[in-house]
C-alpha cells in the first residue's frame, strides 16, 4: 500500500503536469493564446492537481457543469517547489490559512471508477498573490486533453477498463524536497 500522503504525477526533469477543467469560454482563449487570458479570473485562488484521476473524479470525466474542458497544465518544477514552499495545509489555523499564498488540501486519491482510494492526491491552491507569477512565468505549456477523456470514460463506461488503463497520462511518485514535504505531511 502507497504512503498516506505522497505526490504522483507527470513529470520531467524540468516540468510537471497538473491538471484544471473549466468552460469552453476560458478554455479556448487560454489554448489559443498558450497560455491563461481572459476570461480566466487573475483575482481568485486557482486549484491545480498533479492527480488526473483525482480530478476526472471531481469534473465527473469532463461532464460537470463549467468543467466541460479538461486541461493539461505542464509548468516549471522551480514554480511546483515555490508554490509548495508557500503552502499551507488547509486545516492549519483558520487565520494562518486565510493570510497563505497557497493552500495544500488532501482528498482520497480516486480509483478509474471513482471509487476513493487509501491514500491522499494533493490539491494545491494558488492564491491572489501569485496567479500572475503562475500564469506568466510557471506555465509553459497548456494543452486540451478533453477528447481523450471522452474516450476513456467511453472505455469505461463499455467495461473496457483495461483499454482504458493505458490511455492514462503517467504518474509516478514526486520527489518533493524534504523540508517542504514535512510541512505538508509527506515526509515524516
Amino acid at each position: 500500500m502507497p504512503p498516506q500522503h505522497q505526490v504522483r504525477a507527470d513529470y520531467d526533469a524540468e516540468t510537471i503536469v497538473v491538471y484544471q477543467a473549466y468552460p469552453a469560454g476560458v478554455a479556448d482563449p487560454a489554448l489559443s493564446a498558450r497560455r491563461f487570458v481572459p476570461p480566466f479570473s487573475f483575482t481568485r485562488m486557482t486549484w491545480i492537481k498533479p492527480s488526473f484521476l483525482w480530478l476526472m473524479h471531481r469534473s465527473n470525466w469532463g461532464r460537470k457543469a463549467g468543467q466541460e474542458r479538461v486541461l493539461s497544465v505542464r509548468i516549471t518544477r522551480q514554480g511546483w517547489h515555490e508554490a509548495l514552499s508557500r503552502a499551507v495545509l488547509t486545516t492549519a489555523d483558520p487565520l494562518t490559512v486565510g493570510r497563505a499564498p497557497v493552500h495544500v488540501q488532501w482528498d482520497p486519491e480516486r480509483s478509474l471508477r471513482g471509487a476513493p482510494l487509501n491514500h491522499y492526491s494533493i490539491q494545491v491552491g494558488i492564491g491572489r498573490e501569485l496567479i500572475r507569477t503562475f500564469a506568466d512565468e510557471w506555465v509553459v505549456d497548456l494543452a486540451d486533453l478533453t477528447p481523450r477523456v471522452r474516450r476513456i470514460a467511453s472505455l469505461v463506461q463499455s467495461g473496457q477498463a483495461a483499454k482504458a488503463q493505458r490511455l492514462l497520462p503517467p504518474e509516478r511518485v514526486y520527489p518533493v524536497p524534504q523540508e517542504i514535504g514535512r510541512r505538508l505531511l509527506i515526509h515524516p
